[in-house]
């Protein structure tokens, strides 16, 4: 079954509840989502990571390939800034080994299987111990009709993330969650979550956007199964460690930007 059939079988009477898009400023308003951090990609372009251990982050896979060649990226070229707001970071920290989901192939189809394993864990040069960024926890994939938010960057907001606090789960279909929540270029890897008892726990990971009969939506990896593979990928191992690599050669916020694969794959 694809992907079209499951968006052509979709309602849109969800998306009147949710709710705009908030931009995060001001530190009380940013105070619970300090753990989401823009992850910058050798100054080409940018995803939206989120902290799930002291040294852990997780992504979408694709934004480690280079969009043009199809080769995966060296992660030692990317560094990912918790917090990120109006020029600065709660914590700026290096990648030295990064894992991609063993089933994710980077191509230029959108199929289910594309997005269901398009997840990946940052290990950070160091850990982040800081009382004001706290690592989210993960949970099982909502149910279709439960709300969720999601907190990114993105092309139009890069400064300071933006959350919206109340989207729909459209529907859930071969481990693909279908989502009002309102995303653009550079929200690859963002969190979607829920909220339990006050507390935001992540469910999904943003994949792609689309479009349903005339609405926009997101299409997020379930977590569950394929983060607990990811995790064992991580433990067993696996992934790049990257040793001797200067600071000094990395390309910094602001400099030239080139084209690479951390964006959204549209249809």
């Amino acid at each position: 079954m694809t992907l079209l059939f499951l968006w052509l079988t979709l309602t849109s009477g969800a998306v009147a509840d949710d709710a705009r898009l908030k931009r995060l400023d001001n530190g009380d308003d940013a105070k619970a989502w300090e753990a989401v951090g823009r992850l910058d990609i050798n100054g080409s372009g940018f995803c939206t990571g989120a902290l799930i251990a002291p040294k852990l982050v997780l992504t979408a896979a694709h934004c480690l390939f280079d969009r043009e060649t199809g080769e995966r990226l060296n992660e030692a070229h990317v560094e990912f800034l918790a917090g990120w707001r109006n020029g600065r970071a709660g914590a700026y920290r290096n990648v030295v080994r990064a894992v991609v989901h063993p089933d994710y192939v980077y191509n230029d189809k959108l199929s289910s299987t594309r997005v269901r394993n398009d997840l990946a864990l940052l290990e950070l040069s160091q850990p982040i111990r800081n009382t004001s960024i706290v690592p989210f926890k993960t949970a099982s994939r909502p149910r279709e009709g439960d709300s969720v938010g999601v907190v990114s960057y993105a092309m139009d907001r890069s400064e300071a993330p933006s959350l919206q606090e109340v989207c729909k789960v459209l529907a859930r279909q071969e481990g693909v969650l279908v989502t009002s929540c309102s995303v653009n270029f550079g929200s690859s890897g963002a969190p979607i979550f829920v909220v339990e008892d006050g507390v935001a726990q992540i469910v999904s990971v943003v994949s792609a956007k689309a479009e349903v009969l005339g609405k926009q939506v997101s299409l997020g990896t379930a977590l569950g199964q394929p983060l607990a593979e990811l995790q064992a990928e991580l433990v067993a191992g696996n992934g790049v460690y990257l040793r001797g690599t200067s600071a000094q050669q990395r390309v910094r916020v602001g400099e030239e930007r080139r084209d690479t694969g951390a964006k959204f794959v549209k249809p």
